[in-house]
């Protein structure tokens, strides 16, 4: 309801106010005196301008307290609508769905209809003066129910119109959630942004360029140009969502800022340590060859022929790993700090895989000149790996299962073949502890598969 729907009714109260009581005034200057004081003769003798005594006053004030009714009901609709209008254009500014758009085409039905019953409710005022002397009893009773009638209208309307705000609730609160969340939001955004400025800040000032970084902070510019020219132009909603991809990238890019000293500092620690590890490796390497010389002395060919390119695999190996500290010296000269990273980790890869095998040839040594000088140790441990399974087979049952049966029964028969494949002049040690080996890791694998049938509850010996 505007301003220009009450216009036609004040315009007529002014006009009413300003030509009543003047035009009254000059009427009784021009009457004839005799007139004049017939007039003031009946006036004293009661007269007076009003004939409304008794009923007719009664109906009067009816009227009136109809008029003032109807006011009040204009007035009540009149808020409500208002009211209403905030709550769409709240509705509107956030929410696209079609049901936010069925209930802004409603209202605009619900304008119309409020501007039909407020035109009737004016022109019921317009018609009736209330204030007239020469009302008769009729006019008075048609005001009466005219702004009864009207008030009615209004009051119906009113109904149907807080019924469909009701409606609204579930639309209202969560665009109204969406409202409360914009601001908060954008602000955290932008104090995100702040925070990685300064903390890009505070790495330059430690002599790193971080430009990766930069360059990342820099491509959240015009997203932050559209977040500062608001929701009223990119939306409610989009707004929200661009806020939350700003703030998230915005802390990624300050949280790698501030590790980035840490990196740079754990960088330069592992390039000194990869160096130091290769020469030590280095220096391992060269003590292959005798090594090597005392298994060719002493065993046969089946036991060390597998290992003859250690010393040259080693030396290779070495000679990629220095390259590629190089390499990743450079990137880390260069701040490219994900390459450095990269290249240190292949290093660590061709350093361990050295290391192996420098450290097999020795170990195989050891090995084999322990089980040379007594073989009987390594037998019985691994006879006692079997008997414990045997045992645990047989827990709770007259015969054993022929799926751990069956492994274990060729356990025993291999170790009893890498037994007596000991006899003779050039024993193959080394095919005896891989054999010893593999049996005692069947056992286990039977072990296992017992005790995760019984749900854990595994019975024998350890």
């Amino acid at each position: 309801m505007t301003a220009t729907d009450t216009q036609p009714h004040e315009q007529r109260e002014r006009r009413r106010d300003r030509g009543g009581p003047l035009r009254d005034v000059v009427g009784l200057v021009l009457l004839p005196l005799p007139l004049l004081v017939a007039m003031g003769a009946m006036s004293f003798a009661g007269g007076g301008t009003r004939r409304w005594f008794g009923r007719g006053e009664s109906q009067r004030a009816d009227a009136q307290a109809a008029k003032d009714a109807a006011a009040s009901a204009f007035y009540e609709l009149d808020t409500a609508h208002r009211d209403l209008r905030i709550s769409i254009e709240t509705i509107t500014a956030v929410d696209p769905s079609p049901a936010a758009r069925r209930a802004a085409e409603e209202y605009e039905g619900f304008g119309r209809r409020i501007d039909e019953v407020s035109q009737r409710y004016i022109t019921a005022v317009d018609s009736h003066d209330l204030d007239r002397d020469d009302l008769d009893g009729a006019a008075v009773a048609r005001a009466r129910a005219d702004l009864t009638r009207a008030k009615e209208e209004l009051d119906r309307v009113r109904g149907e119109l807080e019924r469909f705000a009701q409606g609204l609730g579930p639309l209202l609160g969560t665009a109204e959630t969406q409202l409360a969340r914009l601001a908060p939001a954008v602000e955290r955004a932008r104090q995100a942004l702040l925070g990685a400025s300064n903390a890009l800040d505070a790495v330059r000032g430690q002599g790193l360029r971080a430009d990766d970084l930069a360059t990342r902070l820099a491509a959240l510019g015009p997203e932050l140009t559209k977040l500062n020219q608001g929701a009223g132009q990119h939306g409610v909603p989009e707004t929200i969502q661009r806020a939350d991809d700003v703030l998230r990238r915005a802390e990624d890019v300050r949280a790698e800022a501030e590790r980035l000293p840490g990196r740079a500092a754990e960088i330069d620690k592992r390039l000194v340590s990869l160096r130091t590890r290769a020469q030590a490796i280095t220096t391992r390497a060269g003590k292959v060859d005798p090594v090597l010389s005392e298994l060719r002395r002493r065993y046969s060919a089946a036991c060390w022929q597998d290992l003859q390119q250690v010393p040259e695999q080693a030396a290779q190996s070495v000679r990629q790993a220095e390259v590629k500290l190089r390499e990743a010296q450079q990137a880390r000269d260069e701040q490219r700090w994900a390459d450095a990273t990269s290249l240190l980790a292949t290093v660590r890869a061709l350093l361990d895989g050295t290391d192996e095998a420098v450290s097999a040839a020795s170990d195989r040594l050891q090995r084999l000149d322990a089980v040379s000088f007594d073989r009987q140790k390594e037998v019985e441990r691994t006879r006692f790996a079997i008997r414990d399974a045997q045992r645990l087979a047989m827990s709770g049952r007259s015969t054993p299962d022929p799926r751990h049966a069956g492994p274990l029964d060729e356990a025993v028969a291999r170790l009893d073949r890498a037994v007596a494949g000991l006899e003779g002049r050039h024993p193959d040690w080394w095919h005896f502890l891989t054999e010893t080996e593999a049996v005692r890791e069947t056992a286990a694998r039977v072990v296992q598969e017992i005790r995760g049938s019984r749900g854990g509850a595994g019975a024998g010996g350890g």
